[in-house]
């Protein structure tokens, strides 16, 4: 049996102050907060859903705000880059609106691309990168109109602590396609339309440290419950040892750490964030899975208030 990821699901990260999280990706970044909920295995704790304006796959990036928690250091064994892609034409628009708000970035060039560098206010490295692909995300919020906005992952670099066997892992078990090689960085390719461009890093980074500012995962499609399920089977036959699935409500999910000991996951696409929200009130209102429900009252209490604001760029 062969098969074939899509690409890239979501990516989640670890970050500080949960209202600073909130303002950057919808205010500077433009994107939808289209769940909030908590962290199933920490209820204290938001888990914020940020992507295009129904979280479609391949546009997600999730976060735990953790105020007070220690600051990460990003290095080998994470995800060391997210980039977004915005649409041809788009970069001196954001070079600008980053500008206004003060954000730092510089631009560099990979596999022959223009790309915007800056990280966020908690240390996140990321990037955006033009790509000819529009996709449908019609979202615009706070001065960002849709024929500039955000389309979803262009991809990620991964920072692998055994970049060649995080390669074969890549092309010869998920099925992407190596694209191109440079001196530093080695391109896989995804048969999806977006989140389908993975740069390794081949030089080490250093050793990662988990904490505020860095990847905790990166996560992969699968179309169901029924194709997990055969990744599952899939992976074990491949040496890889993955989780039982887990619920996470919106998506199940299976995780593995693979041999350059970044941790994967790979989520189900369905069945999506709609389940109990409607389209035009997504990430509205704190959302808990049912085992939860019976605590609202106390998780409220432990969560500090946050809201979806439109501010005025920074003086």
């Amino acid at each position: 049996m062969n098969k074939q990821t899509l690409g890239i699901h979501h990516i989640t990260a670890i970050v500080g102050d949960p209202q600073e999280n909130v303002d950057f990706y919808t205010n500077v970044l433009g994107l939808r907060l289209v769940k909030r909920t908590i962290n199933f295995d920490d209820p204290g704790t938001y888990h914020f859903y940020f992507g295009d304006e129904e979280g479609t796959p391949g546009t997600i990036i999730t976060f735990f705000p953790w105020s007070g928690a220690h600051q990460g250091v990003i290095g080998d064994g994470q995800v060391g880059v997210t980039t977004y892609a915005v649409p041809t034409g788009a970069l001196s628009f954001w070079a600008e609106r980053l500008s206004s708000y003060n954000v730092p970035c510089e631009k560099i060039n990979r596999f022959g691309e223009e790309i915007l560098s800056f990280a966020d206010p908690h240390g996140l490295k990321l990037e955006l990168v033009e790509r000819a692909e529009r996709l449908s995300n019609t979202w615009s919020f706070n001065g960002v109109p849709s024929d500039m906005a955000i389309q979803g992952f262009a991809g990620a670099v991964l920072y692998s602590a055994a970049p060649e066997q995080t390669a074969h892992l890549l092309e010869k078990v998920m099925g992407l396609e190596k694209a191109a090689e440079e001196v530093d960085y080695t391109r896989f390719r995804s048969r999806g339309d977006i989140g389908n461009t993975v740069d390794i890093k081949k030089a080490s980074s250093g050793c990662g440290r988990m904490g505020v500012g860095t990847v905790h995962h990166i996560a992969w499609r699968a179309d169901d419950d029924k194709d997990q399920l055969e990744w599952r089977g899939y992976l074990e036959e491949n040496g890889y040892r993955a989780t039982p699935v887990q619920p996470r409500q919106y998506f199940n999910s299976i995780y593995f750490r693979e041999r350059g000991h970044i941790l994967f996951e790979i989520a189900t696409d369905e069945p999506g964030f709609l389940i109990d929200e409607r389209k035009e009130s997504l990430g509205a209102e704190l959302k808990l899975p049912e085992w939860y429900e019976p605590q609202r009252e106390k998780i409220e209490q432990l969560l500090q208030p946050i809201e979806v604001r439109e501010t005025d760029k920074k003086e």
